[in-house]
């Protein structure tokens, strides 16, 4: 509502609500502590679960961040705000998603107090985008290089991701896994270093435990084998990829053949079997003893092929199609008399394996495959599904370290020091900016702090004595040692981050705590019915 000479002037649509000043920014930053806090007591290895049911009445437990944000429903916009960086967070590295969003609400909090002393948000957002310039010059000072062919480092950093997981207990398994799906998928590309890991197919199935989860060394298609006399398993197999069907072709117009005696029948029946017959006799003079058909395949060409010894697997997916071409170094042929020994594919074994309720084809014993998979299993759903969050966990994080090879020390340690640098760096900024920057490294103590309070040990004791560890010369790998409770040496102790992920979830944190802090004005339209408008 304005005023022009006394006479209001209504603006905004009845119903419309709107909020000004510190009341839209008290109210922005409420929302975002409340997202916060959701997921805050599930940080660190002795972070708690949380049950999420959603409308249906699924239960999903996890203390898995970007899975908990993923589920919840909210209303408020700047909560949707901090949900969209967590997952930004969770698209680019894979993890770090609880992390990003504890700091943005803890810039934000600190922030808001800051504005109670007529700190402006502007000079808020100045002093947080010069910290986050810094943060990211001292954290590449931190970090330590490593060699992308040092299996055991690498453990170490998939080990310290699932140190919070539900099933940590087999964190071991997991971590060589993952190390060893990466490594066999990574390509050379010019000078950079491509992993993609949409080749690594994840399969899951309940039943046995988590340690009877494995590798293959090439791709696991769901299907059976569409004939009973076919082989079920194949040594040093040579595949077919074939992306038409194995069937009698239809014309693209309507046809009408009119036949007068039995005998035109079966020429008709005869010709159908000559031209399935001449496909499945190119096929074996290729040399194929497999076949992965994408589309149908017609009874009597089964037939055919199950005469000849040849396994057959028919609607089989594209991107399965896609993955068995990078694992067995095969071409996809779309006409079948075209196709040549040099388009066959290899593998040591093709067999068809029951695993739980369902039968699989297993493609594996590949020479030097660009597409693996990995076989979950585990005696319930709950665990199941927990044990692809922490598969996908590990193999991000694996990945963020070959793409950009350094590591940071974990458990708090690279925060606090972090933090004791910025200060430093506030001092030589001055004026209201130095306030904004020491703020901002408080907040970023909030991750040490929130370790601590989550093992149980008190945090202000604790704290006091990371700072002091890291004002010696070689202090600045100590964090905390959950399981004792005291400052340790995290590098000792082998708990490792990708700088990758850190430096993310710090500029995630603040993008998102900048962009809310900017807000002054909320307008939220009506929500009263427009049934009656045209």
């Amino acid at each position: 509502m304005s005023q022009l000479s006394g006479v209001p002037i209504v603006i905004l649509r009845e119903g419309a609500e709107r909020k000004q000043g510190k009341d839209a920014q008290r109210n922005n930053i409420a929302a975002a502590k409340a997202v916060t806090e959701a997921v805050r007591t599930t940080l660190g290895p002795k972070g708690m679960d949380k049950m999420l049911v959603d409308s249906l009445g699924d239960v999903t437990i996890t203390n898995d961040g970007a899975t908990i944000l993923d589920t919840i429903d909210v209303e408020h916009p700047a909560a949707k705000m901090i949900i969209e960086i967590a997952k930004t967070q969770d698209d680019k590295v894979g993890d770090g998603t609880t992390t990003s969003v504890i700091i943005a609400g803890e810039l934000l909090n600190l922030a808001e107090e800051l504005m109670e002393q007529q700190v402006h948000p502007t000079i808020i957002f100045r002093g947080y985008r010069k910290a986050l310039v810094k943060s990211k010059d001292i954290l590449k000072d931190l970090a330590t290089k490593i060699d992308i062919n040092d299996k055991a480092t690498l453990i170490k950093v998939a080990e310290t991701s699932m140190n919070s997981k539900l099933i940590a207990g087999a964190k071991n398994h997991f971590a060589d896994i993952a190390v060893n799906a990466v490594s066999q998928i990574i390509e050379d590309r010019g000078n950079y270093k491509i992993i993609d890991l949409d080749q690594i197919q994840i399969i899951k199935k309940e039943g046995k435990s988590l340690l009877d989860t494995s590798i293959i060394d090439g791709i696991i298609v769901d299907k059976e084998v569409v004939h009973p006399m076919m082989p079920k398993s194949i040594k040093d197999a040579k595949i077919a990829l074939i992306s038409s069907a194995l069937e009698v072709e239809k014309t693209e117009f309507d046809a009408e053949i009119k036949i007068s005696t039995p005998d035109q029948i079966n020429k008709f029946l005869q010709e159908e079997s000559h031209m399935l017959k001449s496909r499945v006799d190119k096929l074996k003079e290729s040399g194929a003893n497999v076949v992965f058909c994408q589309k149908g395949v017609d009874d009597k060409a089964q037939n055919f092929l199950a005469k000849d010894g040849i396994l057959t697997v028919r609607r089989v997916k594209r991107s399965d199609m896609e993955k068995l071409a990078r694992a067995t170094n095969a071409k996809i042929v779309n006409n079948i008399f075209e196709i040549s020994e040099g388009d066959l594919g290899k593998a040591g074994k093709v067999e068809e394996k029951k695993i739980g309720e369902d039968n699989m084809i297993f493609v594996s014993e590949c020479a030097d495959p660009k597409a693996v998979s990995i076989l979950i299993r585990a005696g319930i759903e709950h665990v199941v599904d927990e044990a692809e969050r922490m598969v996908n966990d590990a193999l991000s994080v694996v990945k963020a370290a070959m793409e950009l090879p350094y590591i940071l020390p974990g458990g708090g340690a690279s925060e606090i020091e972090l933090a004791k640098r910025l200060r430093s760096y506030a001092r030589s900024i001055g004026g209201r900016q130095q306030l904004a920057i020491e703020v901002y490294a408080n907040a970023l103590e909030v991750i040490p702090k929130t370790l601590v309070e989550n093992a149980g040990y008190n945090p202000v004791d604790l704290i006091v004595e990371m700072r002091s560890k890291h004002e010696a010369d070689d202090g600045a790998s100590y964090g905390i040692n959950i399981e004792q409770g005291k400052p340790d040496n995290m590098v000792n102790l082998g708990v490792l981050e990708p700088l990758l992920v850190l430096t993310q979830a710090i500029q995630s944190a603040t993008e998102v705590a900048s962009m809310i802090l900017k807000i002054d004005d909320v307008i939220a339209a009506s929500s009263l019915s427009k049934g009656g408008e045209d």
